[in-house]
């Protein structure tokens, strides 16, 4: 298995764990031309008119890990590329998952959800990931008779790291993260931090802002929180997995972005909590809806998902999610996906794909806490299993 970032993933060195398990799984994108193609219209409904699953309360996927699917027999590369946010899980996945069955391998760039979204589009690997559903105008710039299924895999916490000498407990809410990414907060001992953090030490150092240069779905769970959060941020600059920065500086992926903040002294940085803690950054505690400051961690993101269930979308487009309701609730929540075309010409790829997404949606999921992840509701992991029914291979169903 080769995993490739744009930047290097520092300590993605993961030990494979062996499970035994029935495997199963799902095709990603418009493939090479090696690789599977789609050819079916796309049907994904716009996020506008998703309506809540009405079997988000069916049983855990365990439940029908009996009649999961099997690989092929037949030796198989599959190919990806995207998201940076769950690359450390993939990694750990991918891994596992050749341990188990030797003829399967993966070759995943690590390189942006933007750029996941792009290769699915253009047909260069065969699939994708990203932590931002995929807009309704790019579903619609698909090739024609091109259908991608958005599958949940996990969910992360998108953490403030910083990199302030001295200052190891920080607490920041939505007015002052907001103000330091406008411009108009600047140094660490401004008042409005200040005021959220009586009997710190705060020194008058200059706030570095480091942010993401590529496209991506880390970046657009930020935005999409200050868009939420702040009406001047919501008016100036707004949210997606690019947007023009008032200030600070670039740096590519969420690896790229805590080695920045790690290198900077006065820095602050945003990235998925598994990378926080990988470079050994300290991450703030954020402001909750419920006026409680709560430090990212897989039990806050549990509690933001399980909080919105009742209106997770039909078609798996979850939005980031903001200000949970909870007292123990993260406020900036994010699930992430493989982007997997529905049709493919290679059925042994259609196989391979099948059967590994439906082994990361039932026995992979044990993998995600120790991570930095959390595992998926029991309901959605359910319901995305089933959705992988949907995959053929020359349009013969891969897993009926």
């Amino acid at each position: 298995m080769t995993l490739t970032s744009t930047r290097r993933l520092g300590g993605l060195a993961l030990a494979a764990m062996l499970f035994v398990a029935a495997c199963g799984g799902s095709s990603a994108t418009t493939a090479p031309a090696s690789a599977a193609a789609p050819t079916t219209a796309p049907t994904t409904a716009p996020a506008s008119a998703a309506a809540p699953s009405e079997s988000m309360a069916a049983a855990s996927p365990s439940a029908s890990a009996a009649a999961l699917p099997v690989p092929p027999t037949a030796s198989v590369k599959l190919q990806g590329a995207g998201a940076t946010f769950p690359a450390p899980l993939y990694q750990q996945w991918f891994d596992t998952y050749t341990g188990l069955h030797s003829n399967i391998q993966f070759d995943y760039t690590a390189n942006g959800s933007g750029a996941g979204i792009k290769a699915i589009t253009e047909g260069t690997v065969d699939f994708g990931a990203s932590d931002a559903a995929m807009k309704d105008t790019e579903i619609a710039a698909l090739p024609a008779g091109v259908k991608v299924l958005h599958v949940p895999t996990a969910l992360g916490a998108v953490v403030i790291i910083y990199n302030v000498p001295g200052v190891t407990d920080l607490k920041l809410d939505a007015d002052t993260v907001a103000g330091m990414y406008l411009g108009t907060i600047t140094t660490w001992n401004d008042p409005k931090i200040a005021a959220l953090n009586p009997g710190v030490t705060l020194p008058a150092t200059a706030i570095t802002i480091v942010h993401r240069s590529d496209g991506s779905g880390t970046t657009n769970a930020f935005t999409t929180y200050l868009d939420t959060v702040s009406p001047d941020w919501h008016t100036k600059v707004g949210k997606g997995k690019e947007v023009s920065w008032p200030t600070g500086i670039g740096s590519q992926g969420n690896d790229g972005v805590a080695g920045s903040v790690k290198q900077t002294e006065g820095s602050v940085g945003y990235v998925e909590l598994n990378y926080a803690e990988k470079a050994g950054l300290t991450s703030a505690a954020l402001k909750n809806a419920d006026g409680q400051f709560v430090a990212g961690s897989t039990d806050g993101v549990t509690a933001a998902a399980e909080a919105a269930l009742s209106t997770f979308p039909a078609d798996f487009r979850q939005a980031p999610i903001i200000n949970g309701a909870g007292a123990t609730t993260y406020p900036i929540a994010s699930y992430t996906y493989l982007l997997i075309p529905v049709d493919w010409k290679d059925a042994d790829k259609a196989s391979a794909m099948v059967a590994f997404t439906a082994w990361a949606l039932t026995d992979g999921q044990a993998q995600e806490t120790a991570l930095g992840y959390a595992p998926l509701p029991a309901a959605v992991a359910t319901n995305a299993l089933n959705e992988l029914h949907q995959v053929t291979a020359n349009g013969t169903p891969v897993w009926p």
